[in-house]
């Protein structure tokens, strides 16, 4: 007998309630980590992309079986009307543009409330204040899975008592004491790759600052626009749309694409065979479908302009490996911008020797992607491919080695591998750029070791001979008759004369130079 089959919808909401696993809410310990860090990022983001100097607050609690996570930062704040949908809808908030941002899907702190909900039946609390309001708001928000839409449970409205900021609070199932090492690692990471942050960890086990090593805000990121070699026929019929459909090809490229002026447009158009002033209303589907193909092959596009990027610079880079790692020997590499597929992306290396790091067989790898620490899946990554294939005994390491590698890719669409975003694909053009940032930043450490080895050398000649110099000026005293005390101190100052010819400082200016 044949039956018919019934057939409904899946919310964005009811589709990551069923696969949260692939948002990194697989198990209680690791779901911990992901909420400690959807909280902490969104902090980040609200603080430093607007000038503030963060100051963050975090709090983990226990709970017989449950944990309940507090995140307080000074950023500005979020409108009360905007505040049930950024926690209660998924694919809701303020991201969607072309720049860089540490989030891309406006879903982590979406995922961090439905595993709450799930797991404990409790509304996710969020007290917001923006700069302009004198109020500030307290609401009690779950996610109605099956509509995806925001459930306000209760609103407070107060006089503000700071001056802007958002504090988020829930309670969740998470096992502290295995994520603990875990979240740890992640707020050392990022007091690392943002040493401007000032961020205060108050657990069972006491409270623990990450000073602020700088107060040196990188550069904020500007919104773009898209570049022509990342079109497809869906972006080219939404951009047609905006444009209106009475206006020129001449004057969509112009108007909507990084780089293309007049004349770059008008070269295109010939080469790739449509006229520039054909109306946007008479392309057909398979103009559209021609024109999404001949943008990707041109071959004469500009680069993506790096406006919407925002490198840490080498400068604070250095300084956060130095505040958290305390090496001997230090360097960074800031690679110019390139892109892959339309998307502009820059590369930056920070290396590491000596001092407080200690020897290992491999060396210490740290993964940023806009800022992001990225903890697991460090196999899969395309930095572990890259180290791997160098041979460090070419640059005067010797394993085990007290040597340690930062890496930071930050682009408008960072090559991750999964919607966990814990590792950047091997994607050519990402793979050449880390190779020669990492080449480079290990030459300086070979011309660095090289100097500490003359130095030990030198070293070694000057208390070697120094140990022979009463002997030498006794027996030459002997011989011409001359004044004991004076050879000896004629015979010191040829040799410290004969070190300085060699041209080699003290250990400490060497190192300093690191």
């Amino acid at each position: 007998m044949l039956t018919t089959e019934k057939y409904k919808g899946l919310s964005a909401a009811e589709f990551f309630y069923k696969n949260r696993e692939i948002a990194g809410f697989s198990n209680p310990t690791r779901a911990l980590y992901q909420t400690v860090r959807e909280l902490v990022e969104n902090s980040l983001d609200a603080t430093e992309t607007h000038g503030i100097l963060p100051r963050i607050k975090l709090r983990i609690e226990p709970l017989n079986g449950k944990v309940l996570v507090r995140a307080e930062d000074n950023g500005i704040g979020i409108p009360p009307e905007e505040v049930p949908n950024v926690f209660g809808k998924v694919f809701y908030g303020s991201k969607y543009q072309l720049r860089q941002t540490r989030g891309v899907f406006g879903l982590g702190v979406k995922m961090a409330v439905l595993y709450a909900q799930i797991t404990t039946g409790k509304p996710i609390k969020v007290i917001s204040a923006t700069r302009e309001s004198p109020f500030e708001y307290e609401y009690e928000v779950q996610i109605d899975i099956e509509h995806n839409t925001p459930v306000i449970h209760s609103l407070k409205v107060r006089r503000k008592r700071r001056p802007h900021g958002t504090v988020v609070e829930l309670v969740t199932e998470g096992n502290w004491y295995s994520a603990r090492r875990r979240i740890e690692s992640y707020l050392e990471r990022t007091a690392m790759i943002a040493p401007y942050a000032y961020i205060v960890f108050e657990t069972p086990d006491g409270v623990r600052e990450f000073k602020r090593a700088s107060r040196k805000l990188p550069p904020p990121p500007q919104t773009g626009k898209y570049h022509p070699r990342g079109v497809d026929i869906e972006l080219l019929k939404k951009l047609i749309r905006k444009t209106g459909k009475s206006r020129t090809l001449l004057e969509f490229l112009t108007t909507n694409f990084d780089g293309v002026g007049k004349i770059t447009a008008e070269k295109f158009c010939k080469w790739a065979g449509f006229s520039p002033s054909t109306k946007l209303g008479k392309l057909t589907m398979e103009d559209l479908e021609r024109l999404a193909s001949k943008m990707k092959e041109y071959p004469k596009w500009r680069r993506p302009k790096p406006i919407t990027l925002s490198p840490v610079g080498e400068d604070l880079l250095k300084q956060g490996v130095r505040h958290i790692l305390r090496p001997e020997f230090v360097t960074a590499v800031s690679r110019p911008p390139s892109s892959y597929g339309g998307n502009p992306f820059i590369v930056e290396v920070a290396l590491a020797y000596g001092g407080e790091i200690p020897p290992a067989n491999t060396l210490h790898l740290f993964r940023f992607a806009n800022r992001i620490p990225l903890l697991y899946d460090e196999g899969a990554d395309v930095v572990r491919k890259v180290v791997d294939s160098i041979d460090w005994s070419v640059y005067k390491v010797k394993f085990p080695a007290p040597l340690a590698i930062l890496t930071h890719v930050c682009s408008t669409k960072v090559p991750f591998k999964g919607v966990g975003k814990e590792a950047v694909a091997d994607v050519p053009e990402v793979e050449r750029e880390l190779t020669i940032a990492i080449r480079e930043a290990a030459r300086r450490l070979r011309a660095y070791l090289t100097k500490v080895e003359k130095l030990h050398s030198i070293k070694r000649r000057k208390v070697t001979i120094s140990k022979y110099i009463g002997e030498v000026a006794s027996a030459l005293a002997y011989v011409v008759n001359l004044d004991e005390s004076l050879l000896e101190s004629k015979l010191k100052r040829l040799l410290e004369e004969d070190i300085r010819r060699r041209g080699v400082v003290s250990v400490e200016v060497v190192a300093g130079q690191g």
